[in-house]
């Protein structure tokens, strides 16, 4: 894939208009992808997900497009990046990956709330970038480093190794997650059923929104 900023679904798109993206970040353990399962049952048709570029070479199975936009060339996406194209990208394994501009904004013009689960690097890159609408920036978190180790340990795919770096990872994160100013919401993932209707209040304006910019849409395609 050679082109990252300049995507037909992209560039019929007005950048200031349509629905916030969705920034979902939290240690492993915090219980963010049980979350946002529950949130695609109750509203699967509000969200759609960036396809992000990476470095490495496609595994058996993948698709270009689908799972990843495979850049064969890496001094393209270093360029592209350098260019401003991309809202966060980080190095993993000596490989790039990243999400580009253009990628959020062809959900988005689809009528759908980009959702993006990132980690706490690629929030920061996030937030020093003007981007308009800005996104909706949730934080998930343990109620204690006790509870996500033992959420960890209780998963069985951890050596003691591996579980002291994420745990070392997760101490790092957590400091910058209860940082003031850092995001719109701070979850304390305690409970899963409580947890999940204080991100359900707080995301259900967004897809309400969404909901009646899409029927006015409609509306005008009518008349």
């Amino acid at each position: 894939m050679s082109s990252f900023g300049d995507s037909a679904e992209a560039s019929q798109f007005d950048p200031g208009k349509g629905p916030r993206p969705l920034i979902l970040c939290g240690p492993s353990g915090s219980g963010k992808s049980t979350l946002l399962r529950r949130l695609l049952a109750e509203f699967d048709s509000a969200f759609g997900f960036s396809v992000s570029h990476t470095t490495r070479k496609p595994r058996e199975g993948e698709i270009d497009g689908r799972e990843y936009h495979f850049v064969k060339d890496p001094e393209e996406m270093k360029a592209a990046i350098a260019r401003g194209e991309f809202l966060e990208s980080a190095v993993f394994s000596g490989n790039m990956y990243g999400t580009s501009k253009s990628a959020v904004d062809a959900v988005r013009n689809m009528g759908k709330i980009c959702v993006l689960d990132i980690d706490v690097q690629g929030v920061q890159q996030v937030r020093q970038q003007d981007l308009q609408p800005p996104p909706l920036l949730v934080f998930i978190r343990p109620p204690s480093l006790e509870v996500l180790e033992e959420r960890l340990r209780s998963r069985a795919t951890e050596t003691e190794e591996s579980l002291a770096r994420r745990l070392e990872t997760a101490r790092v994160e957590l400091e910058y997650g209860e940082r003031p100013g850092n995001f719109d919401l701070v979850l304390i993932n305690d409970v899963i059923d409580k947890a999940y209707e204080e991100l359900r209040a707080f995301i259900l304006p967004e897809i309400q929104k969404l909901k009646n910019e899409n029927a006015d849409a409609m509306k005008d395609t009518r008349n």
